[in-house]
């Protein structure tokens, strides 16, 4: 298992992790294979989007915003309610392929790991399958 470190600096935030993943399968070694990108976070997601055009960030994290507000009603005690249906609407990891030592992406996709509780130290876990 690799661990990748992540420090967000927004209380939402959206950071492609694209690069950092290709390194960490380069080091290893792995020419073909697939990834399993995690969070153990409960209130972060890893998901893959377009990460040509950052306005598709601005509007992804807008409508979640707008479907899980940060001062809606949630029972949740811990007063991220929402960080917690954001990150669990988003999914908590993501699967892609290797290969010739790189993930296989669409030409305007990218790896994203999403902080909806931040800013904070993070991490994700990444394992070859």
């Amino acid at each position: 298992m690799i661990k990748l470190d992540i420090k967000t600096r927004y209380k939402t935030e959206m950071i492609d992790i694209t690069e950092r993943i290709n390194e960490e399968i380069i080091k290893s070694g792995v020419n073909a294979s697939a990834v399993n990108i995690f969070s153990p976070h409960s209130t972060c997601g890893v998901f893959v989007c377009e990460n040509k055009d950052p306005n598709i960030q601005r509007d992804l994290l807008k409508k979640l915003h707008d479907f899980f507000p940060s001062d809606g009603r949630y029972a949740h005690i811990g007063g991220n309610g929402d960080a917690h249906m954001k990150a669990a609407y988003m999914g908590s990891s993501v699967v892609v392929p290797v290969e010739n030592a790189q993930i296989l992406l669409g030409p305007w996709q990218g790896v994203f790991f999403a902080d909806f509780d931040g800013p904070r130290d993070r991490q994700a876990l990444l394992t070859l399958l």
